[in-house]
Protein backbone atom coordinates (compact mmCIF):
# COMPACT_ATOMS: atom_id res chain seq x y z
CA UNK A 1 0.00 0.00 0.00
CA UNK A 2 1.81 3.16 -0.88
CA UNK A 3 1.42 6.51 0.87
CA UNK A 4 -1.58 7.85 -0.90
CA UNK A 5 -3.60 4.69 -0.49
CA UNK A 6 -2.62 4.64 3.54
CA UNK A 7 -4.11 8.34 3.40
CA UNK A 8 -7.02 7.39 1.73
CA UNK A 9 -7.84 4.56 4.25
CA UNK A 10 -7.52 6.55 7.50
CA UNK A 11 -9.55 9.26 5.79
CA UNK A 12 -12.06 6.49 5.55
CA UNK A 13 -11.57 5.72 8.77
CA UNK A 14 -12.29 8.68 9.91
CA UNK A 15 -15.57 9.54 8.21
CA UNK A 16 -16.69 5.76 9.44
CA UNK A 17 -17.01 6.91 12.51
CA UNK A 18 -18.32 9.70 11.79
CA UNK A 19 -21.23 8.54 9.81
CA UNK A 20 -21.34 5.50 12.33
CA UNK A 21 -22.24 8.06 14.85
CA UNK A 22 -25.31 9.19 12.56
CA UNK A 23 -26.72 6.06 12.36
CA UNK A 24 -25.27 6.11 9.00
CA UNK A 25 -22.52 3.14 9.01
CA UNK A 26 -24.40 1.18 5.99
CA UNK A 27 -22.51 3.37 3.12
CA UNK A 28 -19.39 1.44 4.39
CA UNK A 29 -20.65 -1.97 3.40
CA UNK A 30 -19.07 -2.31 0.50
CA UNK A 31 -16.09 -0.50 0.97
CA UNK A 32 -13.96 -4.31 1.15
CA UNK A 33 -14.82 -4.66 -2.56
CA UNK A 34 -13.85 -1.08 -3.69
CA UNK A 35 -10.87 -0.57 -6.02
CA UNK A 36 -8.84 2.35 -4.77
CA UNK A 37 -10.46 4.87 -7.55
CA UNK A 38 -14.10 4.41 -6.18
CA UNK A 39 -12.71 4.70 -2.85
CA UNK A 40 -11.50 7.76 -3.44
CA UNK A 41 -14.87 8.88 -5.56
CA UNK A 42 -16.77 7.64 -1.94
CA UNK A 43 -14.64 9.53 0.41
CA UNK A 44 -14.63 12.76 -1.85
CA UNK A 45 -19.27 12.07 -1.47
CA UNK A 46 -18.49 11.40 2.36
CA UNK A 47 -16.62 14.23 3.14
CA UNK A 48 -18.74 16.39 1.10
CA UNK A 49 -22.43 15.64 3.39
CA UNK A 50 -22.92 17.26 6.85
CA UNK A 51 -24.05 13.93 7.91
CA UNK A 52 -24.78 15.24 11.15
CA UNK A 53 -27.20 17.79 10.50
CA UNK A 54 -29.22 15.24 8.24
CA UNK A 55 -31.43 14.07 10.90
CA UNK A 56 -32.67 17.41 12.26
CA UNK A 57 -33.28 18.43 8.49
CA UNK A 58 -35.35 15.67 8.14
CA UNK A 59 -36.58 15.67 11.43
CA UNK A 60 -38.02 19.61 10.96
CA UNK A 61 -39.54 18.73 7.61
CA UNK A 62 -41.48 16.09 8.69
CA UNK A 63 -43.25 18.14 11.96
CA UNK A 64 -44.03 21.01 9.02
CA UNK A 65 -45.66 18.34 7.51
CA UNK A 66 -47.97 17.74 10.94
CA UNK A 67 -48.06 21.21 11.62
CA UNK A 68 -50.12 21.66 8.10
CA UNK A 69 -51.74 18.41 8.49
CA UNK A 70 -52.99 19.44 11.84
CA UNK A 71 -54.24 23.11 11.19
CA UNK A 72 -55.78 23.87 7.88
CA UNK A 73 -53.79 26.11 5.89
CA UNK A 74 -57.12 28.09 4.45
CA UNK A 75 -57.36 29.19 8.22
CA UNK A 76 -53.60 30.54 8.27
CA UNK A 77 -53.47 32.19 5.07
CA UNK A 78 -54.35 35.87 5.08
CA UNK A 79 -53.36 38.70 2.28
CA UNK A 80 -49.98 40.19 2.75
CA UNK A 81 -50.77 43.39 5.26
CA UNK A 82 -47.78 44.88 4.46
CA UNK A 83 -47.07 47.87 1.70
CA UNK A 84 -47.02 46.89 -2.19
CA UNK A 85 -45.54 49.77 -4.73
CA UNK A 86 -46.37 50.05 -7.93
CA UNK A 87 -44.23 52.77 -10.18
CA UNK A 88 -44.83 51.80 -13.53
CA UNK A 89 -47.77 54.69 -14.12
CA UNK A 90 -45.57 57.39 -11.66
CA UNK A 91 -42.45 58.55 -13.63
CA UNK A 92 -42.01 61.08 -10.41
CA UNK A 93 -41.94 58.36 -8.17
CA UNK A 94 -39.65 56.01 -10.34
CA UNK A 95 -37.14 58.39 -10.52
CA UNK A 96 -36.75 59.39 -6.56
CA UNK A 97 -36.29 55.50 -6.66
CA UNK A 98 -34.34 54.99 -9.33
CA UNK A 99 -31.53 57.53 -8.36
CA UNK A 100 -31.37 55.96 -5.03
CA UNK A 101 -30.55 52.51 -6.04
CA UNK A 102 -28.06 54.55 -8.44
CA UNK A 103 -26.55 55.98 -5.63
CA UNK A 104 -26.29 52.89 -3.68
CA UNK A 105 -24.51 51.32 -7.33
CA UNK A 106 -21.86 54.34 -7.18
CA UNK A 107 -20.92 53.29 -3.99
CA UNK A 108 -20.15 49.98 -4.33
CA UNK A 109 -22.79 48.65 -2.06
CA UNK A 110 -24.68 46.57 -5.00
CA UNK A 111 -24.21 42.68 -5.78
CA UNK A 112 -25.96 40.49 -8.46
CA UNK A 113 -26.90 37.11 -7.64
CA UNK A 114 -27.71 35.01 -10.69
CA UNK A 115 -29.13 31.50 -9.52
CA UNK A 116 -28.24 29.48 -13.17
CA UNK A 117 -27.37 25.75 -12.52
CA UNK A 118 -30.33 25.01 -14.22
CA UNK A 119 -29.59 22.87 -17.92
CA UNK A 120 -31.08 23.53 -21.18
CA UNK A 121 -32.74 20.17 -21.78
CA UNK A 122 -36.17 21.74 -21.84
CA UNK A 123 -34.97 23.96 -24.54
CA UNK A 124 -33.62 20.99 -26.48
CA UNK A 125 -30.04 22.79 -25.70
CA UNK A 126 -26.64 20.72 -24.03
CA UNK A 127 -25.79 23.01 -22.18
CA UNK A 128 -25.91 25.20 -19.18
CA UNK A 129 -29.29 27.52 -20.04
CA UNK A 130 -27.08 30.37 -19.80
CA UNK A 131 -25.24 29.40 -22.95
CA UNK A 132 -28.65 29.52 -24.75
CA UNK A 133 -28.78 32.04 -27.58
CA UNK A 134 -32.92 33.20 -27.78
CA UNK A 135 -32.56 34.26 -31.61
CA UNK A 136 -31.64 38.20 -31.32
CA UNK A 137 -30.25 39.37 -34.53
CA UNK A 138 -27.18 40.33 -32.09
CA UNK A 139 -26.78 36.58 -30.96
CA UNK A 140 -26.78 37.36 -27.72
CA UNK A 141 -27.05 34.51 -24.82
CA UNK A 142 -28.57 34.58 -21.93
CA UNK A 143 -25.51 34.78 -19.98
CA UNK A 144 -24.26 37.59 -22.13
CA UNK A 145 -27.30 39.55 -21.84
CA UNK A 146 -26.82 39.87 -17.86
CA UNK A 147 -23.27 40.81 -18.19
CA UNK A 148 -23.61 43.13 -20.71
CA UNK A 149 -26.35 44.98 -18.93
CA UNK A 150 -24.35 45.11 -15.48
CA UNK A 151 -21.58 46.83 -17.29
CA UNK A 152 -23.96 49.45 -18.72
CA UNK A 153 -25.34 50.05 -15.35
CA UNK A 154 -21.62 50.40 -14.14
CA UNK A 155 -21.35 53.05 -17.00
CA UNK A 156 -24.65 55.05 -15.98
CA UNK A 157 -23.40 55.32 -12.50
CA UNK A 158 -19.58 56.59 -13.06
CA UNK A 159 -21.32 59.29 -15.24
CA UNK A 160 -23.20 60.57 -12.41
CA UNK A 161 -22.68 64.07 -11.34
CA UNK A 162 -22.15 63.09 -8.08
CA UNK A 163 -19.67 60.50 -8.49
CA UNK A 164 -17.82 59.83 -5.14
CA UNK A 165 -14.08 60.98 -5.75
CA UNK A 166 -12.85 59.29 -2.57
CA UNK A 167 -13.82 55.52 -3.62
CA UNK A 168 -11.21 52.90 -3.82
CA UNK A 169 -9.45 53.13 -7.10
CA UNK A 170 -12.35 55.46 -8.72
CA UNK A 171 -14.16 52.80 -10.49
CA UNK A 172 -17.75 51.29 -9.59
CA UNK A 173 -18.42 47.86 -8.80
CA UNK A 174 -21.09 45.58 -9.19
CA UNK A 175 -20.10 41.80 -8.28
CA UNK A 176 -21.82 39.07 -10.02
CA UNK A 177 -21.88 35.90 -7.88
CA UNK A 178 -22.88 33.07 -10.41
CA UNK A 179 -24.32 30.09 -8.37
CA UNK A 180 -23.82 27.17 -10.60
CA UNK A 181 -24.57 23.40 -9.89
CA UNK A 182 -22.04 20.35 -10.23
CA UNK A 183 -23.19 19.44 -13.26
CA UNK A 184 -22.67 22.92 -14.76
CA UNK A 185 -20.26 24.74 -13.07
CA UNK A 186 -16.76 23.71 -15.06
CA UNK A 187 -18.12 24.68 -18.46
CA UNK A 188 -19.63 27.69 -17.34
CA UNK A 189 -16.55 29.19 -15.77
CA UNK A 190 -14.54 27.91 -19.40
CA UNK A 191 -17.83 29.87 -21.30
CA UNK A 192 -17.26 32.89 -19.19
CA UNK A 193 -13.67 32.67 -19.61
CA UNK A 194 -13.72 32.27 -23.31
CA UNK A 195 -15.78 34.94 -23.80
CA UNK A 196 -13.41 37.59 -21.44
CA UNK A 197 -16.32 37.91 -19.09
CA UNK A 198 -18.28 39.87 -21.49
CA UNK A 199 -16.57 42.81 -20.40
CA UNK A 200 -16.69 42.15 -16.91
CA UNK A 201 -13.27 42.43 -14.83
CA UNK A 202 -12.86 38.99 -14.20
CA UNK A 203 -12.33 39.15 -10.37
CA UNK A 204 -16.25 40.54 -10.51
CA UNK A 205 -17.29 37.77 -11.57
CA UNK A 206 -17.28 35.05 -8.64
CA UNK A 207 -18.82 31.73 -9.40
CA UNK A 208 -20.26 28.84 -6.99
CA UNK A 209 -21.83 25.80 -6.69
CA UNK A 210 -25.20 24.60 -5.51
CA UNK A 211 -25.20 22.15 -2.68
CA UNK A 212 -26.84 18.61 -2.78
CA UNK A 213 -28.47 16.37 0.07
CA UNK A 214 -28.28 12.77 -0.01
CA UNK A 215 -31.47 11.00 -0.89
CA UNK A 216 -33.25 8.81 1.97
CA UNK A 217 -34.84 6.31 3.21
CA UNK A 218 -38.48 6.37 4.93
CA UNK A 219 -36.48 6.29 7.93
CA UNK A 220 -33.97 8.14 7.40
CA UNK A 221 -31.27 6.09 6.11
CA UNK A 222 -28.91 7.10 3.22
CA UNK A 223 -29.60 5.76 -0.24
CA UNK A 224 -26.96 4.37 -1.57
CA UNK A 225 -26.55 4.65 -6.00
CA UNK A 226 -23.99 2.19 -6.26
CA UNK A 227 -21.22 0.68 -3.66
CA UNK A 228 -19.30 3.73 -4.30
CA UNK A 229 -21.78 6.24 -5.16
CA UNK A 230 -24.12 7.79 -2.27
CA UNK A 231 -27.54 9.09 -3.90
CA UNK A 232 -27.56 12.47 -4.13
CA UNK A 233 -29.91 15.37 -5.32
CA UNK A 234 -29.45 19.36 -5.55
CA UNK A 235 -31.19 20.76 -2.39
CA UNK A 236 -33.44 23.10 -4.82
CA UNK A 237 -32.57 26.92 -5.30
CA UNK A 238 -32.98 27.51 -1.57
CA UNK A 239 -29.43 25.87 -1.50
CA UNK A 240 -28.08 29.50 -2.43
CA UNK A 241 -27.88 30.52 0.89
CA UNK A 242 -25.92 27.44 2.52
CA UNK A 243 -23.43 27.37 -0.76
CA UNK A 244 -23.20 31.20 0.14
CA UNK A 245 -21.43 30.91 3.34
CA UNK A 246 -19.55 27.43 2.49
CA UNK A 247 -17.83 29.05 -0.61
CA UNK A 248 -17.21 31.88 1.25
CA UNK A 249 -19.46 34.82 -0.82
CA UNK A 250 -20.65 35.68 2.42
CA UNK A 251 -16.79 36.39 3.48
CA UNK A 252 -16.43 38.34 0.01
CA UNK A 253 -19.42 40.42 0.39
CA UNK A 254 -18.50 41.38 3.70
CA UNK A 255 -15.04 42.46 2.48
CA UNK A 256 -16.39 44.38 -0.33
CA UNK A 257 -18.78 46.59 1.79
CA UNK A 258 -22.02 44.59 -0.16
CA UNK A 259 -25.23 46.02 1.76
CA UNK A 260 -27.52 45.11 -1.25
CA UNK A 261 -28.12 42.13 -2.55
CA UNK A 262 -30.87 41.35 -6.18
CA UNK A 263 -31.18 38.06 -6.50
CA UNK A 264 -32.44 36.57 -9.79
CA UNK A 265 -32.74 33.40 -12.00
CA UNK A 266 -31.27 33.11 -15.70
CA UNK A 267 -34.32 32.06 -17.41
CA UNK A 268 -35.75 35.42 -17.49
CA UNK A 269 -34.89 37.25 -20.67
CA UNK A 270 -35.77 40.54 -19.82
CA UNK A 271 -33.76 40.72 -16.35
CA UNK A 272 -32.78 43.47 -15.08
CA UNK A 273 -30.09 42.61 -13.17
CA UNK A 274 -28.68 45.08 -9.81
CA UNK A 275 -32.10 46.66 -10.51
CA UNK A 276 -31.73 50.71 -9.54
CA UNK A 277 -35.33 50.91 -9.26
CA UNK A 278 -35.97 47.77 -7.28
CA UNK A 279 -33.07 48.34 -4.84
CA UNK A 280 -34.08 52.26 -4.36
CA UNK A 281 -37.56 51.20 -3.33
CA UNK A 282 -36.51 48.50 -0.71
CA UNK A 283 -34.03 51.41 0.83
CA UNK A 284 -36.20 53.96 1.17
CA UNK A 285 -38.86 51.46 2.28
CA UNK A 286 -35.75 50.13 5.04
CA UNK A 287 -36.73 46.51 4.06
CA UNK A 288 -34.70 44.09 5.19
CA UNK A 289 -36.16 41.94 2.50
CA UNK A 290 -37.42 42.67 -0.50
CA UNK A 291 -39.82 40.83 -3.68
CA UNK A 292 -40.41 42.33 -7.15
CA UNK A 293 -43.64 40.73 -8.29
CA UNK A 294 -46.07 41.04 -11.48
CA UNK A 295 -50.34 40.67 -10.61
CA UNK A 296 -51.87 37.64 -11.99
CA UNK A 297 -53.03 37.49 -15.60
CA UNK A 298 -55.98 35.95 -13.84
CA UNK A 299 -57.65 34.44 -10.89
CA UNK A 300 -56.49 30.73 -11.37
CA UNK A 301 -52.91 30.94 -12.74
CA UNK A 302 -50.86 28.92 -11.81
CA UNK A 303 -48.39 30.62 -10.28
CA UNK A 304 -47.47 30.84 -6.37
CA UNK A 305 -47.91 34.63 -4.41
CA UNK A 306 -47.09 36.52 -1.91
CA UNK A 307 -49.32 36.25 1.27
CA UNK A 308 -48.65 35.52 5.07
CA UNK A 309 -49.31 32.53 6.88
CA UNK A 310 -49.45 32.96 10.86
CA UNK A 311 -48.77 36.88 10.16
CA UNK A 312 -45.51 36.08 8.74
CA UNK A 313 -44.77 36.88 4.80
CA UNK A 314 -44.44 33.88 2.31
CA UNK A 315 -45.16 32.53 -1.38
CA UNK A 316 -47.90 30.37 -1.05
CA UNK A 317 -48.46 28.18 -3.96
CA UNK A 318 -51.37 28.14 -5.92
CA UNK A 319 -52.68 24.62 -5.07
CA UNK A 320 -53.10 25.67 -1.47
CA UNK A 321 -55.80 28.83 -2.27
CA UNK A 322 -58.99 27.64 -2.10
CA UNK A 323 -61.05 28.83 -5.41
CA UNK A 324 -62.82 31.28 -3.64
CA UNK A 325 -59.85 32.98 -2.62
CA UNK A 326 -57.98 32.59 -5.31
CA UNK A 327 -60.60 34.58 -7.05
CA UNK A 328 -61.30 37.35 -4.06
CA UNK A 329 -60.86 40.57 -5.25
CA UNK A 330 -60.42 44.32 -3.50
CA UNK A 331 -62.64 47.31 -3.84
CA UNK A 332 -60.83 48.24 -7.18
CA UNK A 333 -61.49 44.59 -8.57
CA UNK A 334 -57.70 43.61 -7.88
CA UNK A 335 -56.97 40.17 -6.79
CA UNK A 336 -56.45 40.28 -3.56
CA UNK A 337 -54.28 37.35 -3.92
CA UNK A 338 -52.53 38.52 -7.19
CA UNK A 339 -48.82 39.26 -6.52
CA UNK A 340 -46.80 36.40 -8.55
CA UNK A 341 -43.71 35.54 -7.34
CA UNK A 342 -41.16 35.46 -9.99
CA UNK A 343 -37.90 34.64 -8.37
CA UNK A 344 -36.40 38.01 -8.32
CA UNK A 345 -35.65 39.13 -4.55
CA UNK A 346 -33.92 41.78 -2.58
CA UNK A 347 -31.69 41.52 0.24
CA UNK A 348 -30.17 43.37 3.04
CA UNK A 349 -26.68 41.97 3.67
CA UNK A 350 -27.45 42.28 7.45
CA UNK A 351 -30.59 39.77 6.95
CA UNK A 352 -29.02 37.58 5.17
CA UNK A 353 -25.61 37.20 7.39
CA UNK A 354 -27.79 37.55 10.44
CA UNK A 355 -30.94 36.09 9.99
CA UNK A 356 -30.81 33.79 7.34
CA UNK A 357 -27.59 31.31 7.99
CA UNK A 358 -28.41 30.89 11.60
CA UNK A 359 -31.69 29.60 10.52
CA UNK A 360 -31.01 27.28 7.44
CA UNK A 361 -31.52 23.76 9.32
CA UNK A 362 -35.56 24.53 9.20
CA UNK A 363 -36.27 25.49 5.69
CA UNK A 364 -36.09 22.30 4.07
CA UNK A 365 -39.43 20.03 2.53
CA UNK A 366 -39.96 16.53 2.08
CA UNK A 367 -40.58 14.93 -1.44
CA UNK A 368 -41.33 11.53 -1.80
CA UNK A 369 -39.83 10.20 -5.11
CA UNK A 370 -39.13 7.24 -7.17
CA UNK A 371 -34.94 7.15 -6.29
CA UNK A 372 -32.69 4.75 -8.38
CA UNK A 373 -30.78 2.93 -5.84
CA UNK A 374 -27.94 -0.12 -6.14
CA UNK A 375 -29.76 -3.71 -5.60
CA UNK A 376 -27.36 -6.30 -4.34
CA UNK A 377 -29.91 -8.90 -5.70
CA UNK A 378 -28.47 -8.40 -9.39
CA UNK A 379 -25.39 -6.56 -8.90
CA UNK A 380 -26.69 -3.12 -10.60
CA UNK A 381 -29.10 -0.13 -9.69
CA UNK A 382 -32.87 -0.59 -10.06
CA UNK A 383 -35.09 2.33 -10.55
CA UNK A 384 -38.82 1.32 -8.49
CA UNK A 385 -42.40 1.62 -9.51
CA UNK A 386 -43.36 3.35 -6.50
CA UNK A 387 -42.18 6.30 -4.50
CA UNK A 388 -39.16 4.79 -2.20
CA UNK A 389 -37.14 7.31 -0.87
CA UNK A 390 -37.01 11.24 0.00
CA UNK A 391 -34.93 13.51 -1.62
CA UNK A 392 -34.69 17.15 0.88
CA UNK A 393 -35.29 20.49 -1.08
CA UNK A 394 -35.90 24.24 -0.12
CA UNK A 395 -36.62 27.06 -2.25
CA UNK A 396 -35.17 30.54 -2.21
CA UNK A 397 -38.38 32.26 -0.89
CA UNK A 398 -38.46 29.91 2.11
CA UNK A 399 -36.50 32.94 3.87
CA UNK A 400 -39.16 35.42 3.87
CA UNK A 401 -41.27 34.43 6.81
CA UNK A 402 -38.03 36.01 8.91
CA UNK A 403 -38.21 39.14 7.40
CA UNK A 404 -39.13 41.97 9.68
CA UNK A 405 -39.84 44.42 6.96
CA UNK A 406 -40.54 42.88 3.60
CA UNK A 407 -41.12 45.34 0.44
CA UNK A 408 -42.78 43.93 -2.85
CA UNK A 409 -42.95 46.22 -5.89
CA UNK A 410 -45.10 45.32 -8.52
CA UNK A 411 -43.83 45.93 -11.98
CA UNK A 412 -44.91 45.79 -15.66
CA UNK A 413 -44.93 42.00 -16.94
CA UNK A 414 -43.89 43.45 -20.52
CA UNK A 415 -41.37 45.46 -19.54
CA UNK A 416 -40.00 43.02 -17.22
CA UNK A 417 -40.82 39.36 -17.47
CA UNK A 418 -40.01 36.83 -20.28
CA UNK A 419 -39.28 33.26 -19.46
CA UNK A 420 -37.39 30.93 -21.42
CA UNK A 421 -38.03 28.01 -20.44
CA UNK A 422 -40.09 25.83 -23.43
CA UNK A 423 -38.67 24.85 -26.47
CA UNK A 424 -39.35 26.64 -29.53
CA UNK A 425 -42.64 26.72 -31.33
CA UNK A 426 -44.18 26.42 -27.64
CA UNK A 427 -47.01 28.86 -26.95
CA UNK A 428 -45.54 30.28 -23.68
CA UNK A 429 -42.56 30.77 -22.14
CA UNK A 430 -40.12 30.05 -25.30
CA UNK A 431 -37.45 31.94 -26.81
CA UNK A 432 -40.22 32.87 -29.73
CA UNK A 433 -42.03 34.38 -26.89
CA UNK A 434 -38.94 36.22 -25.56
CA UNK A 435 -37.31 37.20 -28.56
CA UNK A 436 -41.33 39.42 -29.81
CA UNK A 437 -40.98 40.95 -26.30
CA UNK A 438 -37.77 41.80 -26.52
CA UNK A 439 -38.79 43.33 -30.00
CA UNK A 440 -41.48 45.12 -28.83
CA UNK A 441 -39.96 47.04 -26.05
CA UNK A 442 -36.90 48.26 -28.22
CA UNK A 443 -39.51 49.72 -30.40
CA UNK A 444 -41.26 51.31 -27.48
CA UNK A 445 -38.13 53.11 -26.37
CA UNK A 446 -36.99 54.50 -29.87
CA UNK A 447 -40.54 55.74 -29.75
CA UNK A 448 -40.40 57.44 -26.18
CA UNK A 449 -37.04 58.75 -27.59
CA UNK A 450 -38.99 60.54 -30.20
CA UNK A 451 -38.19 58.31 -33.48
CA UNK A 452 -40.35 57.94 -36.06
CA UNK A 453 -40.44 53.80 -37.01
CA UNK A 454 -41.39 52.80 -40.41
CA UNK A 455 -40.94 49.55 -42.29
CA UNK A 456 -42.77 46.61 -41.05
CA UNK A 457 -43.45 47.77 -37.18
CA UNK A 458 -45.42 44.51 -36.21
CA UNK A 459 -43.57 41.45 -37.92
CA UNK A 460 -39.88 43.01 -38.12
CA UNK A 461 -37.47 41.66 -35.21
CA UNK A 462 -35.50 44.66 -33.35
CA UNK A 463 -33.02 45.26 -30.42
CA UNK A 464 -31.53 47.60 -28.43
CA UNK A 465 -28.63 45.92 -27.04
CA UNK A 466 -27.80 45.84 -23.28
CA UNK A 467 -24.66 48.44 -24.14
CA UNK A 468 -27.02 50.84 -26.18
CA UNK A 469 -29.17 50.71 -22.96
CA UNK A 470 -30.32 49.52 -20.16
CA UNK A 471 -33.72 49.88 -19.68
CA UNK A 472 -34.85 52.73 -22.62
CA UNK A 473 -32.87 55.68 -20.89
CA UNK A 474 -29.91 57.74 -23.14
CA UNK A 475 -31.42 56.71 -26.62
CA UNK A 476 -31.70 61.09 -26.79
CA UNK A 477 -29.29 60.79 -29.98
CA UNK A 478 -32.42 59.03 -32.49
CA UNK A 479 -35.29 61.97 -31.92
CA UNK A 480 -36.61 62.94 -34.84
CA UNK A 481 -34.47 60.28 -36.55
CA UNK A 482 -36.38 57.61 -39.08
CA UNK A 483 -35.30 54.21 -37.80
CA UNK A 484 -36.55 51.28 -40.33
CA UNK A 485 -37.66 48.19 -39.11
CA UNK A 486 -36.02 45.69 -38.17
CA UNK A 487 -33.55 47.66 -36.28
CA UNK A 488 -30.20 46.69 -33.84
CA UNK A 489 -29.36 50.02 -31.84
Amino acid sequence: MNASDKEVEELLLAEKLRYEECNQGHVFKYLSVLTTSEKQSLLKQLQSIEVQKLAGFISTAKEEIQSQDLCSTDTRVRPFSGKVESISSDKELALKYYLLGLDATRKNSVGALLLAGGQGTRLGFNGPKGMYDIGLPSGKTLFCLIAERIRKLIQLSEASDSMDSDKMDGRVCVPLYIMTSPMNDKVTREYFEANNYFGLPSEDVIFFAQGTLPCVSSNGSILMESPSQISLAPDGNGGVYSAMERCGIISDMSSRGIEHIHAFAIDNALTKPADPSFIGYCIAEKADCGNKVLWKSGPHEKVGVIAEIDEKPCVVEYSILSKAMAEMVDADDKLIYGAANVCNHYYNFSFLRDRVLPNLGSMYHIAEKKIPVWNEEIGAIRTPSTNNGIKLESFIFDVFPLSSSMAILEVDRQQEFSPVKNAPGSETDSPDVARKMISSLAKNWLLQAGSNLTGGMNSSLCEVVPMSSYGGEGLGAYKDRDIVCPFTV
